[in-house]
């Protein structure tokens, strides 16, 4: 019990980064958005002819983007997206600038039946980190 009160800010600090650790986990298991790094994106374009969808606005995604990408910004998703994808059964990876707005465009995505929908986790900037291709206009 000593050790409990001499030490309660370091059991704290352990405590907080357990959770910190956990709630994410928790989170996707639990119905979140399925998010996959850049390397398991590039591994379902080229294998299972996954199709990219860029959710952010006009201007950011003429800044840069994913080559290849569809775009259609988020709150237009659920009226453009069964043009902009029509077969249902493919893979969809939405991606934005760091993740969280393709998180929210992956449950529109499943809402309309897009049951391989998934969010490219960290986003375009991720993307870019890992040395992949981004193209512009």
């Amino acid at each position: 019990m000593d050790f409990v009160l001499a030490n309660w800010m370091l059991i704290l600090v352990a405590l907080v980064s357990g959770a910190m650790l956990f709630v994410p986990a928790l989170a996707g298991g639990a119905g979140g958005a399925a998010a996959v790094p850049a390397a398991e994106a590039v591994r379902l374009m080229n294998r299972e002819k996954a199709v990219v969808v860029d959710v952010r606005e006009s201007g950011e995604y003429a800044a840069g983007h994913i080559a290849g990408a569809r775009h259609v910004p988020l709150g237009e998703l659920e009226a453009k997206l069964p043009a902009a994808v029509k077969n249902k059964a493919l893979p969809v990876v939405l991606c934005c600038a760091s993740g969280q707005r393709s998180a929210r465009a992956v449950a529109v995505a499943r809402k309309l039946g897009y049951e391989n929908a998934r969010t490219l986790s960290g986003g375009l900037k991720a993307w870019s980190e890992a040395g992949l291709p981004v193209e512009k206009g």
